[in-house]
């Protein structure tokens, strides 16, 4: 069992001014900060903001998911932590250094099916780790964890046509996974899944995470899922976008599919589903 780093006692009402404070460790320094990000888009019709200047942080082995109405920035967000977008203002750190591009520090999985077709799931999940030099052995070694870890024992020579959307999704995760990064960045990794698949990998991950005590930072639509996966969920306003409100979740870990029967689940849940209510009522006016 792995216990958060960030341990909420009670439920908090944290609300973030618009232009917010970072939200500072209580632990010491934290694994992810975010300064003043904002994201302003140039066309030829003109500019168009994407993200205001936002500010919080991540504790080392937290759970976070980003939640709020389409368009207001979460995806932005995420892919300027990846250094797959660049920041108009502002900076990310990463244990303190900042970001500037893409690294192998972060691991990335979206919600389409990234994996190379003409490897099999094995070499899929090793694919980094060749690129690093890792012996055959080594690379032998961690496939064969992650593969246990992720239910595919006895899919390592299967190819991605071979696999079902869910199991090409794990395939992902334990890419990620396997090379070891400081942080893994999720973009609604399941958002393409039937509901029932979407349940079992929420649970898939959850295992992962536990054992793999990695930082996750984790963007959803789902309340349902963003209550079930994390240690505090982020809410954000409708576009242009910025932090709304944090709230920590005080759910017991580990988890499964029960906790979303209790009476603390559903209070969570409806106190989400109104603030991304109200937002989602001002991006259509």
């Amino acid at each position: 069992m792995v216990t958060p780093q960030l341990k909420v006692k009670e439920r908090e009402n944290i609300v973030a001014p618009k232009h917010s404070e970072s939200i500072i460790s209580v632990t010491g320094t934290p694994k992810l900060e975010i300064k003043e990000v904002g994201k302003v888009f140039k066309t030829k019709k003109g500019e168009t903001t994407a993200l205001e200047k936002t500010s919080f942080s991540i504790e080392d082995g937290e759970f976070v998911t980003i939640l709020g109405p389409s368009g207001c920035g979460k995806s932005t967000v995420l892919r300027i932590v990846a250094g797959l977008e660049e920041a108009t203002s502002g900076k990310v750190l990463l244990d303190g250094q900042e970001i500037h591009g893409p690294g192998p520090d972060r691991g990335m999985v979206f919600q389409s099916y990234t994996l190379f077709p003409w490897l099999s799931v094995k070499d899929n999940i090793t694919f980094g780790l060749k690129l690093k030099g890792a012996s055959n052995k080594e690379r032998d070694n961690i496939a064969r964890h992650y593969l246990q870890l992720i239910g595919l024992e006895g899919f390592e020579n299967h190819f991605p046509i071979q696999l079902s959307g869910g199991m090409k999704q794990r395939v992902a995760i334990a890419r990620a996974l396997a090379n070891d990064p400081k942080i893994l960045l999720m973009d609604e990794p399941f958002g393409a899944l039937d509901a029932q698949t979407r349940n079992i990998m929420q649970e898939v991950l959850l295992k992962a995470w536990e054992e793999s005590k990695k930082t996750i930072l984790f963007i959803t639509h789902d309340v349902d899922e963003s209550i079930f996966l994390a240690d505090s969920v982020y809410v954000m306003t409708a576009r242009p976008g910025r932090l709304k409100k944090k709230v920590p979740i005080d759910l017991e870990r580990p988890r499964d599919f029960s906790v979303k029967a209790t009476v603390e689940f559903a209070e969570y849940k409806d106190e989400l589903l109104s603030l991304i209510r109200d937002e989602s009522l001002k991006a259509i006016k």
